[in-house]
Protein backbone atom coordinates (compact mmCIF):
# COMPACT_ATOMS: atom_id res chain seq x y z
CA UNK A 1 0.00 0.00 0.00
CA UNK A 2 1.40 3.13 -0.95
CA UNK A 3 1.63 6.41 1.39
CA UNK A 4 -1.11 8.11 -0.38
CA UNK A 5 -3.39 5.99 1.13
CA UNK A 6 -2.50 6.10 4.25
CA UNK A 7 -4.18 9.39 4.81
CA UNK A 8 -7.07 8.87 2.84
CA UNK A 9 -9.36 9.06 5.77
CA UNK A 10 -9.83 12.75 7.26
CA UNK A 11 -12.92 11.61 9.21
CA UNK A 12 -14.52 9.18 10.89
CA UNK A 13 -18.52 8.30 11.62
CA UNK A 14 -19.84 8.27 15.02
CA UNK A 15 -22.46 5.48 15.61
CA UNK A 16 -23.90 6.33 18.57
CA UNK A 17 -26.04 5.10 20.72
CA UNK A 18 -28.67 4.15 19.03
CA UNK A 19 -29.87 3.68 15.10
CA UNK A 20 -33.22 4.42 15.80
CA UNK A 21 -34.78 7.55 14.56
CA UNK A 22 -37.38 7.03 17.13
CA UNK A 23 -35.64 6.79 19.91
CA UNK A 24 -33.04 9.31 19.31
CA UNK A 25 -35.07 12.31 20.27
CA UNK A 26 -35.96 10.87 23.54
CA UNK A 27 -32.21 10.47 24.22
CA UNK A 28 -31.43 14.00 23.14
CA UNK A 29 -34.04 15.43 26.44
CA UNK A 30 -32.31 12.48 28.73
CA UNK A 31 -28.73 13.18 28.36
CA UNK A 32 -29.43 17.06 27.71
CA UNK A 33 -30.81 17.11 31.31
CA UNK A 34 -28.29 14.58 32.56
CA UNK A 35 -25.72 17.22 31.30
CA UNK A 36 -26.88 20.38 32.87
CA UNK A 37 -27.72 18.41 36.40
CA UNK A 38 -23.88 17.39 36.07
CA UNK A 39 -22.72 21.56 35.14
CA UNK A 40 -25.22 22.48 38.00
CA UNK A 41 -24.00 20.18 40.36
CA UNK A 42 -20.50 20.12 40.64
CA UNK A 43 -20.52 23.50 40.05
CA UNK A 44 -22.69 24.23 42.91
CA UNK A 45 -19.91 22.10 45.18
CA UNK A 46 -17.14 24.09 43.97
CA UNK A 47 -19.25 27.43 44.32
CA UNK A 48 -20.17 26.59 48.12
CA UNK A 49 -16.51 25.08 48.83
CA UNK A 50 -14.90 28.13 47.59
CA UNK A 51 -17.48 30.64 49.46
CA UNK A 52 -17.53 29.14 52.27
CA UNK A 53 -14.81 29.74 55.04
CA UNK A 54 -15.71 26.77 57.13
CA UNK A 55 -14.77 24.62 53.87
CA UNK A 56 -11.27 26.07 53.35
CA UNK A 57 -9.88 22.82 54.09
CA UNK A 58 -7.96 20.06 52.30
CA UNK A 59 -10.14 17.70 52.39
CA UNK A 60 -12.77 20.05 50.64
CA UNK A 61 -10.06 22.02 48.47
CA UNK A 62 -9.40 18.36 46.56
CA UNK A 63 -13.38 17.93 46.15
CA UNK A 64 -13.44 20.93 44.77
CA UNK A 65 -10.82 19.63 42.32
CA UNK A 66 -12.97 16.33 41.67
CA UNK A 67 -15.88 18.40 40.38
CA UNK A 68 -13.89 20.07 38.35
CA UNK A 69 -12.87 17.14 36.42
CA UNK A 70 -16.23 15.73 36.25
CA UNK A 71 -17.15 18.62 34.45
CA UNK A 72 -14.34 18.02 32.43
CA UNK A 73 -15.20 14.43 31.69
CA UNK A 74 -18.79 14.80 30.88
CA UNK A 75 -17.72 18.10 28.74
CA UNK A 76 -15.65 16.38 26.38
CA UNK A 77 -17.86 13.90 24.56
CA UNK A 78 -21.49 14.77 25.55
CA UNK A 79 -22.19 18.27 23.84
CA UNK A 80 -20.80 16.11 20.79
CA UNK A 81 -23.08 13.32 21.25
CA UNK A 82 -26.48 15.51 21.83
CA UNK A 83 -25.46 17.73 18.57
CA UNK A 84 -25.44 14.11 16.69
CA UNK A 85 -28.71 12.59 17.93
CA UNK A 86 -30.18 15.52 16.24
CA UNK A 87 -28.68 15.05 12.47
CA UNK A 88 -28.63 12.33 10.29
CA UNK A 89 -24.31 12.48 9.20
CA UNK A 90 -23.03 11.81 12.89
CA UNK A 91 -19.28 12.31 11.47
CA UNK A 92 -16.13 13.78 13.54
CA UNK A 93 -13.02 15.22 12.16
CA UNK A 94 -9.93 13.69 12.50
CA UNK A 95 -8.21 16.27 14.51
CA UNK A 96 -11.18 16.79 16.67
CA UNK A 97 -11.38 12.59 17.09
CA UNK A 98 -7.95 12.59 18.43
CA UNK A 99 -8.54 16.25 20.75
CA UNK A 100 -11.50 13.32 22.07
CA UNK A 101 -9.01 10.78 22.76
CA UNK A 102 -6.51 13.36 24.16
CA UNK A 103 -9.12 14.11 26.67
CA UNK A 104 -10.72 11.30 27.61
CA UNK A 105 -7.17 9.97 29.00
CA UNK A 106 -6.41 13.29 30.26
CA UNK A 107 -9.20 13.94 32.13
CA UNK A 108 -9.77 9.97 33.05
CA UNK A 109 -6.48 9.11 33.99
CA UNK A 110 -6.18 12.52 36.33
CA UNK A 111 -9.37 11.94 38.15
CA UNK A 112 -7.91 8.36 39.11
CA UNK A 113 -4.92 9.84 40.89
CA UNK A 114 -6.67 12.50 42.48
CA UNK A 115 -8.61 9.85 43.89
CA UNK A 116 -5.56 8.49 44.81
CA UNK A 117 -4.97 11.98 46.26
CA UNK A 118 -8.16 11.99 48.28
CA UNK A 119 -7.68 8.55 50.01
CA UNK A 120 -4.15 9.82 51.46
CA UNK A 121 -5.91 13.02 52.87
CA UNK A 122 -8.62 11.04 54.51
CA UNK A 123 -5.33 8.31 55.90
CA UNK A 124 -3.67 11.31 57.45
CA UNK A 125 -7.12 12.95 58.70
CA UNK A 126 -8.28 9.62 60.48
CA UNK A 127 -4.66 7.82 61.26
CA UNK A 128 -2.81 10.69 62.10
CA UNK A 129 -4.62 13.63 63.28
CA UNK A 130 -3.11 15.93 65.64
CA UNK A 131 -0.09 16.15 62.85
CA UNK A 132 -3.18 16.54 60.33
CA UNK A 133 -2.89 20.00 59.18
CA UNK A 134 1.30 20.25 59.70
CA UNK A 135 1.34 17.35 57.07
CA UNK A 136 -1.93 18.41 54.84
CA UNK A 137 -0.42 22.16 54.28
CA UNK A 138 -1.19 24.24 51.70
CA UNK A 139 2.01 23.70 49.53
CA UNK A 140 1.12 19.96 49.76
CA UNK A 141 -2.54 20.43 48.79
CA UNK A 142 -1.47 22.16 45.49
CA UNK A 143 1.32 19.11 44.86
CA UNK A 144 -1.74 16.83 45.07
CA UNK A 145 -3.65 18.79 42.68
CA UNK A 146 -0.74 18.84 40.47
CA UNK A 147 0.12 15.46 40.36
CA UNK A 148 -3.19 13.90 39.15
CA UNK A 149 -2.43 16.46 36.22
CA UNK A 150 0.90 15.85 35.53
CA UNK A 151 0.22 11.90 35.54
CA UNK A 152 -2.74 12.26 33.33
CA UNK A 153 -1.06 14.49 30.52
CA UNK A 154 2.23 11.78 30.98
CA UNK A 155 -0.40 9.36 30.04
CA UNK A 156 -2.55 10.59 27.60
CA UNK A 157 0.11 11.83 25.66
CA UNK A 158 2.03 7.97 25.78
CA UNK A 159 -1.25 7.00 24.85
CA UNK A 160 -1.71 9.52 21.50
CA UNK A 161 1.95 7.82 20.32
CA UNK A 162 0.43 4.66 19.77
CA UNK A 163 -2.44 6.46 17.30
CA UNK A 164 -1.27 9.46 15.84
CA UNK A 165 0.77 7.83 12.80
CA UNK A 166 -1.48 4.94 12.17
CA UNK A 167 -2.65 5.13 9.02
CA UNK A 168 -6.21 4.87 8.15
CA UNK A 169 -7.47 4.61 4.54
CA UNK A 170 -10.22 2.12 4.59
CA UNK A 171 -13.61 1.70 7.66
CA UNK A 172 -14.05 4.79 9.58
CA UNK A 173 -17.13 4.34 11.65
CA UNK A 174 -16.77 4.17 15.13
CA UNK A 175 -18.94 2.01 16.94
CA UNK A 176 -19.44 4.59 20.09
CA UNK A 177 -20.57 8.36 20.40
CA UNK A 178 -16.58 9.37 20.94
CA UNK A 179 -13.66 8.16 19.78
CA UNK A 180 -12.23 5.98 22.13
CA UNK A 181 -9.19 4.74 21.40
CA UNK A 182 -9.78 1.07 21.27
CA UNK A 183 -11.65 1.23 18.96
CA UNK A 184 -10.12 3.69 16.05
CA UNK A 185 -7.37 1.45 16.69
CA UNK A 186 -8.91 -1.22 15.22
CA UNK A 187 -9.77 0.69 11.96
CA UNK A 188 -5.99 1.26 10.80
CA UNK A 189 -4.78 -0.20 7.89
CA UNK A 190 -2.57 -2.88 9.50
CA UNK A 191 -2.11 -5.23 11.98
CA UNK A 192 -3.07 -3.28 15.33
CA UNK A 193 -2.31 -6.27 17.52
CA UNK A 194 0.68 -5.19 19.11
CA UNK A 195 -0.74 -1.65 19.57
CA UNK A 196 -3.78 -2.69 20.73
CA UNK A 197 -1.86 -5.33 24.02
CA UNK A 198 0.19 -1.62 24.26
CA UNK A 199 -2.97 0.62 24.67
CA UNK A 200 -4.43 -1.96 27.10
CA UNK A 201 -1.65 -2.24 29.18
CA UNK A 202 -0.79 1.53 29.74
CA UNK A 203 -4.58 2.45 30.60
CA UNK A 204 -4.80 -1.02 32.36
CA UNK A 205 -1.31 -0.24 34.40
CA UNK A 206 -2.71 3.26 35.46
CA UNK A 207 -5.89 1.88 36.43
CA UNK A 208 -4.91 -1.23 38.66
CA UNK A 209 -2.11 0.88 39.80
CA UNK A 210 -4.17 3.29 41.02
CA UNK A 211 -7.06 1.20 42.37
CA UNK A 212 -4.63 -1.21 44.31
CA UNK A 213 -3.15 2.14 46.16
CA UNK A 214 -6.65 2.93 47.08
CA UNK A 215 -7.32 -0.71 48.63
CA UNK A 216 -4.42 -0.64 50.64
CA UNK A 217 -5.13 3.20 51.63
CA UNK A 218 -8.95 2.40 52.40
CA UNK A 219 -7.91 -1.35 54.11
CA UNK A 220 -5.88 0.73 56.58
CA UNK A 221 -8.37 3.33 57.10
CA UNK A 222 -11.39 0.85 58.18
CA UNK A 223 -8.54 -1.13 60.35
CA UNK A 224 -7.83 2.18 62.26
CA UNK A 225 -11.54 3.30 62.09
CA UNK A 226 -12.54 -0.06 63.48
CA UNK A 227 -9.86 -0.10 66.20
CA UNK A 228 -11.35 3.19 67.57
CA UNK A 229 -14.73 4.10 68.58
CA UNK A 230 -15.01 7.95 69.39
CA UNK A 231 -17.66 10.34 67.64
CA UNK A 232 -14.86 11.58 65.65
CA UNK A 233 -14.40 8.61 64.17
CA UNK A 234 -18.01 7.72 63.26
CA UNK A 235 -17.98 11.40 61.31
CA UNK A 236 -14.83 9.13 59.89
CA UNK A 237 -16.90 6.50 58.51
CA UNK A 238 -19.31 8.59 56.96
CA UNK A 239 -17.08 10.32 54.96
CA UNK A 240 -15.35 7.31 54.30
CA UNK A 241 -18.60 5.45 52.73
CA UNK A 242 -18.46 8.60 50.51
CA UNK A 243 -14.85 7.88 49.46
CA UNK A 244 -15.30 4.14 48.70
CA UNK A 245 -18.71 4.05 46.83
CA UNK A 246 -16.85 7.06 44.39
CA UNK A 247 -13.47 4.44 44.07
CA UNK A 248 -16.49 1.49 42.84
CA UNK A 249 -18.36 3.80 40.67
CA UNK A 250 -15.39 5.22 38.86
CA UNK A 251 -13.29 2.46 38.92
CA UNK A 252 -15.73 -0.35 38.08
CA UNK A 253 -16.49 0.36 34.08
CA UNK A 254 -12.48 1.72 33.68
CA UNK A 255 -11.45 -1.79 34.50
CA UNK A 256 -13.93 -3.91 32.82
CA UNK A 257 -13.45 -1.64 29.69
CA UNK A 258 -9.31 -1.66 30.08
CA UNK A 259 -8.19 -5.13 31.61
CA UNK A 260 -10.85 -6.74 30.15
CA UNK A 261 -10.38 -5.93 26.36
CA UNK A 262 -12.36 -9.02 25.25
CA UNK A 263 -15.82 -7.61 26.13
CA UNK A 264 -18.32 -6.70 23.50
CA UNK A 265 -18.75 -3.16 21.91
CA UNK A 266 -22.55 -3.21 23.50
CA UNK A 267 -21.02 -3.54 26.60
CA UNK A 268 -18.36 -1.14 26.30
CA UNK A 269 -20.89 1.27 24.89
CA UNK A 270 -23.27 1.02 28.26
CA UNK A 271 -19.59 1.57 30.47
CA UNK A 272 -18.73 4.71 28.18
CA UNK A 273 -22.21 6.19 29.28
CA UNK A 274 -21.73 5.22 32.99
CA UNK A 275 -18.58 6.28 33.74
CA UNK A 276 -18.49 10.07 31.25
CA UNK A 277 -22.46 10.46 32.30
CA UNK A 278 -23.49 8.92 35.69
CA UNK A 279 -20.32 9.01 37.62
CA UNK A 280 -19.75 12.84 37.46
CA UNK A 281 -23.56 13.30 38.28
CA UNK A 282 -23.52 10.84 41.30
CA UNK A 283 -20.62 12.42 42.85
CA UNK A 284 -21.88 15.32 43.54
CA UNK A 285 -24.94 13.52 45.30
CA UNK A 286 -22.52 11.14 47.15
CA UNK A 287 -20.31 13.84 48.28
CA UNK A 288 -23.42 16.10 49.56
CA UNK A 289 -26.02 13.30 50.69
CA UNK A 290 -24.76 12.37 54.06
CA UNK A 291 -22.33 15.63 54.72
CA UNK A 292 -23.98 17.73 57.26
CA UNK A 293 -21.15 20.94 56.73
CA UNK A 294 -21.40 20.22 52.90
CA UNK A 295 -25.39 20.88 53.36
CA UNK A 296 -25.17 23.34 55.75
CA UNK A 297 -23.07 25.40 53.70
CA UNK A 298 -25.19 25.02 50.72
CA UNK A 299 -28.13 26.07 53.06
CA UNK A 300 -25.99 29.12 53.96
CA UNK A 301 -25.33 30.11 50.31
CA UNK A 302 -29.43 29.41 48.57
CA UNK A 303 -30.30 31.86 51.85
CA UNK A 304 -27.92 34.20 50.83
CA UNK A 305 -28.50 34.31 46.96
CA UNK A 306 -32.02 32.52 46.54
CA UNK A 307 -34.24 34.45 49.05
CA UNK A 308 -37.87 33.85 48.75
CA UNK A 309 -38.24 37.34 47.76
CA UNK A 310 -35.87 37.60 45.20
CA UNK A 311 -36.52 34.40 43.83
CA UNK A 312 -40.45 36.15 43.44
CA UNK A 313 -39.55 39.56 41.93
CA UNK A 314 -37.23 37.71 39.38
CA UNK A 315 -39.92 35.19 38.79
CA UNK A 316 -42.32 38.58 37.83
CA UNK A 317 -39.88 40.05 36.07
CA UNK A 318 -39.41 37.19 33.60
CA UNK A 319 -43.01 37.29 33.41
CA UNK A 320 -43.66 40.77 32.60
CA UNK A 321 -40.76 40.62 30.01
Amino acid sequence: MNETNYSRVTEFVLLGLSSSKELQPFLFLIFLLLYLAILLGNFLIILTVTSDSRLHTPMYFLLANLSFIDMCVASFATPKMLADLLVEQKTISFEACLAQIFCVHLFAGGEMVLLVSMAYDRYVAICKPLHYMTIMNRRVCIILVVIPWCVGFIHTTSQLAFTVNLPFCGPNQVDSFFCDLPLVTKLACIDTYVVSLLIVADSGFLSMSSFLLLVVSYTVILITVRNRSSASMAKARSTLTAHITVVILFFGPCIFIYVWPFSGYSVDKVLAVFYTIFTPILNPVIYTLRNKEVKAAMSKLRSRYLKPGQVSALIRNVLIM
